[in-house]
């Protein structure tokens, strides 16, 4: 539903701060694009600019397409354009597996799973502290809405846990999770939708009228759809060789460094708006990321393995793989628990990181972590029982 045309006042250094933020990012794309050599430190810093950038116009196009759409969707929109990097280097690693290179099989569930970990652990943690440091708030308080995001993740959660018990991801697994995504996105889509608070030269495109102001927010996602898709994979490989240089395992830098490379549009985003005070859609767009790898990137695995392999092929899981995906729907379902009353509490924040950084620092206790994620859901879930069932109820249009 699109809400009544404002005038928005806008001073010349709206235009000024548009402008520059859209040409900053053009020296890392054409870097990109026609592969030009840099040293490791350089590509992280000049592709880091152009990320930056794209986030920025990324969050404005998002705000001004909830003139016309549900926050709801405005957001999944946002999420699907910003984890574009985490696509990029996890497919690469998942097309050199399906070509027979046996390091990167292993490397394309590492990141997948580092990437979807730091969402929950370190992601959420974040905004909540940075949340209270900056607006003085004792929690985040999350929107009704913001149900259909925690219920869709305990569904991928769910079915992760099938990926790991079958110890393989098919085609199959591809349309189930593909599946999940698209009732996710169908319910989005069907959010009603409120009038956006807009700040920033986000007022400039509000002001034109429905019809450019709409193709003007369709243009900005797509440039800064192209920039992330262009610079995400070099900025990647930039760090990772950044981090080799400095003797770091590169195991290490696939699962961590490389993710929080692919997963800096949305920190940016959500850091920006919760500085703003926004948390709780900082909390959503996390979120919807999150569902959005839980289903369409780990979909994405077999899909792109057999297009490698030239046939329909299994890409099978091994122990540590499984131990892996066990250990992050462990965590995906406590966040579940935590997000179920839509309230992110201090001591939820607490646990959450605590419980991140005892697997990151000991990797040996994965499967040990996983089970102490589960017995916090459960007992999270137990205490806020009440809560389950409007939850479901959003999440599926229910009445």
């Amino acid at each position: 539903m699109s809400h009544p045309h404002k005038k928005y006042e806008t001073p010349p250094k709206l235009y000024i701060t548009f402008i520059l933020t859209a040409l900053v990012a053009l020296p890392g794309v054409l870097i990109g694009m026609l592969h030009i050599a840099h040293s490791p430190v350089f590509g992280a810093v000049i592709f880091g600019i152009s990320i930056f950038a794209a986030a920025t116009i990324l969050a404005w196009a998002a705000e001004v397409a909830q003139m016309d759409m549900s926050q709801a969707l405005a957001v999944t929109i946002l999420a699907l354009v910003a984890v574009l990097p985490e696509y990029a280097v996890d497919i690469v690693f998942t097309w050199k597996a399906g070509l027979g290179d046996e390091p990167s099989h292993h490397y394309a569930i590492a990141n997948m799973t580092g990437a979807n970990r730091l969402l929950v652990g370190l992601g959420w943690p974040v905004i909540l502290f940075l949340f209270i440091w900056a607006k003085k708030k004792r929690e985040v308080i999350l929107k009704e809405d913001q149900r259909v995001e925690i219920i869709y993740i305990g569904l991928a959660a769910l079915y992760a846990f099938i990926v790991m018990l079958k110890g393989s991801l098919t085609i199959f697994d591809t349309l189930i999770l593909m599946t999940i995504y698209g009732f996710y996105a169908k319910r989005s889509a069907g959010m009603e939708s409120a009038e956006p608070e807009l700040v920033g030269p986000a007022k400039i495109i509000a002001n034109l009228k429905k019809l450019p102001r709409r193709n003007a927010t369709a243009m900005m996602f797509g440039y800064a759809g192209l920039v992330i898709f262009f610079v995400a994979e070099p900025f990647a490989h930039s760090l990772v060789e950044t981090g080799e240089v400095l003797g770091i395992d590169k195991f290490l830098l696939v699962q961590w460094l490389a993710p929080i490379a692919s997963e800096m549009p949305e920190f940016i985003i959500a850091a920006t708006w919760t500085l703003r005070g926004e948390a709780a859609a900082s909390i959503k767009a996390l979120s919807s990321s999150l569902v959005n790898q839980f289903t369409l990137l780990v979909g994405s695995i077999p899909f792109v393995y057999s297009l490698a392999a030239g046939t329909v092929s299994t890409f099978e899981l091994d122990t540590f793989q499984k131990h892996e995906i066990f250990l992050t729907a462990a965590q995906a379902l406590f966040g579940l628990a935590v997000l179920i009353n839509l309230r992110l509490s201090r001591t939820s924040g607490i646990l959450l990181i605590l419980l991140f950084f005892a697997q990151f620092i000991v990797r040996e206790i994965r499967v040990e972590v996983g089970v102490v994620y589960l017995v916090f859901a459960v007992i999270y879930l137990f205490r806020r029982k009440t809560s389950l069932l409007p939850a479901i109820k959003t999440a599926f249009g229910m009445k």
